[in-house]
């Protein structure tokens, strides 16, 4: 692989997707796991382990339920940021920037990709609520695979999904005796996320000490 120190590419897609292909071949497990980092209207942060979902010229996509601790934070105060850590590469992402909420389109595509069965767990799961017992949760899911056992089960008004559009993403790469490679891209001042081409102007980059 180019050396990050060698070229900078147009765009941070274009590495991120070089590294994620790699940490796909290396990596044993959830190779697109990734550190969401959240913060209420008051501004004390939470962080969690999430999926991504998707990646386009827009940004960085995850699903979730808007009902729950992470859901209503991001509701309240839509800043975010992720950090990849790909521990087989010796290399980690990271990413800041707000968010939005996708189109009903994108969450019902994704939805109706997912099993059967965690469809249902979408209904079932009061996500991040005080919870009696397992036999509590279980009984939710029969009542809800009985509910719809017959056709599509449709997606919940309270689970979709965020896009992070980055404003500044990291690259991080180990290098002997802590002399670690780290190249950032910026947002240009004045440059919106929404909608912007992948390989268009808008980005500065620079090299950070170690």
């Amino acid at each position: 692989m180019t050396d990050s120190n060698d070229r900078n590419p147009r765009s941070p897609y274009d590495l991120f997707a070089e590294w994620m292909k790699e940490a796909e071949q290396s990596e044993p497990n959830d190779p697109n796991a990734m550190a969401l980092a959240t913060a209420d209207a008051s501004g004390i942060p939470s962080v969690r382990m999430v999926l991504l979902k998707g990646i386009d010229p827009r940004g960085f996509v995850f699903y979730t339920n808007t009902e729950s601790r992470k859901g209503t934070q991001l509701l309240a105060n839509r800043n975010a940021a992720l950090c990849f850590h790909w521990k087989s590469l010796r290399r980690q992402v990271r990413v800041e920037g707000p968010v939005e909420i996708v189109t009903d389109a994108e969450a019902d595509a994704y939805f109706e990709s997912r099993p059967r069965d965690s469809r249902i767990g979408a209904w079932a799961s009061q996500q991040s609520r005080p919870l009696e017992g397992r036999w509590e949760l279980e009984k939710r899911v029969a009542q809800f695979a009985a509910k719809y056992a017959i056709g599509t089960v449709p997606r919940p008004p309270h689970w979709t999904g965020f896009r992070v559009l980055p404003s500044r993403i990291e690259f991080w790469r180990d290098r002997p005796f802590r002399l670690h490679d780290r190249l950032v891209f910026q947002r240009a001042e004045g440059q919106r996320t929404e909608g912007t081409d992948a390989d268009a102007p808008g980005w500065t980059t620079e090299h950070l000490f170690p």
